[in-house]
């Protein structure tokens, strides 16, 4: 009879179980599947940490680096330290990229750079759509020193290359526990941007992963500040190029951020009026030039853009988490869902 008893208790819970999930399922219009998978990014999502953000970004814009100049020293040694973070992580490295890098020749930069420099890329194979790629990217290079005087970058763009690399552990660490993507992921850190944009230049042109098999580019270029237009709400980000390409990336992206972040989504510029022209400033500017869907996450300017007063000490790390989280989230659905990203015409 206790046997009996017990298998009756837990038999009750078992269904007990089951009917809480379906009443969750019939309250939110999801399957059980959905909610279970809403639990499974949610949590991998928080693994995206502002104290491991912090550690990442105050390495990457400290003086040591000076200010990480393509082809110079303190460029090569951010390149040595994403490399052994992914070597860590043990994530993989591109065929024929066995060291995380690739090397692009001094001449290629037009006489802006002292010698050779490098992309990094690593990435994680798909489950099921493997040859479908999903670029993750950030420029890691800034201004350098100008006289003894170091031009640290932390928000432009220590930020963006510390949100990539939480967000590649984030995704590693679900694919450990058995929840890989369906589609592959490049995280791709890109070199020679504040001298036009020959980091993603090269990588476009030399592509180490189809540019037919590539379907986004989601670009991170100073995501760690807030701009005077946000000082009295400061959960935004811009996004800029969401919609030129894709509409389906857009409608994707808001309804990303309505279920998962609640931030402030600013199109200003976005604009095809744009006086800054933000859209042709960045890495995906060259995705997009090859028809590829881009967006591109940006926290706006502020009074230390470009000087030596952009340092480690001005950044938001929970804003900068918060906003790594949305890219991880838009990342995650791409990367999961049933179909691939439809074009515009399409």
């Amino acid at each position: 009879m206790i046997f009996l008893q017990i298998q009756i208790n837990t038999m009750q819970k078992i269904i007990l179980g089951l009917l809480i999930a379906l009443l969750i399922s019939c309250g939110t219009g999801k399957t059980i599947n959905a909610v279970q998978d809403d639990a499974v990014r949610q949590k991998y999502a928080e693994e995206i940490q502002p104290d491991e953000l912090k550690e990442h970004l105050y390495l990457l814009s400290s003086d040591i680096l000076q200010g990480r100049k393509t082809g110079e020293k303190g460029q090569k040694m951010a390149v040595n330290y994403l490399t052994a973070y992914y070597e860590h992580l043990e994530l993989k490295a591109p065929v024929d990229h066995s060291d995380y890098t690739q090397n692009i020749p001094k001449k290629y930069f037009n006489g802006k750079s002292r010698a050779d420099s490098k992309n990094v890329l690593a990435y994680i194979e798909g489950s099921e759509f493997p040859d479908q790629v999903v670029v993750i990217s950030a420029h890691y290079d800034h201004l350098g020193m100008k006289k003894e005087e170091v031009y640290n970058g932390a928000d432009d763009n220590a930020s963006g290359t510390s949100a990539v690399l939480e967000i590649a552990e984030s995704f590693q660490i679900a694919k450990n526990k058995g929840y890989g993507p369906k589609r592959s992921i490049l995280f791709l850190h890109l070199t020679g941007e504040e001298n036009g944009l020959y980091g993603s230049k090269y990588y476009v042109e030399h592509p180490v992963f189809s540019l037919d098999s590539t379907i986004v580019d989601l670009n991170i270029d100073m995501v760690g500040r807030v701009d005077k237009k946000h000082e009295e709400n400061k959960e935004y980000i811009y996004l800029i190029g969401s919609n030129r390409i894709s509409s389906d990336l857009h409608r994707l992206s808001e309804e990303t951020n309505r279920i998962y972040t609640q931030l402030k989504l600013d199109y200003t510029y976005n604009e095809g009026n744009d006086p800054y022209q933000y859209f042709s400033r960045s890495d995906h500017y060259n995705f997009a030039k090859k028809n590829i869907p881009v967006i591109f996450y940006f926290n706006g300017t502020h009074e230390d853009y470009h000087r030596t007063t952009d340092t480690a000490d001005k950044i938001d790390f929970d804003l900068l988490a918060l906003r790594a989280k949305l890219i991880f989230y838009t990342a995650w659905e791409i990367a999961n869902r049933e179909h691939k990203l439809i074009k515009n015409g399409e």
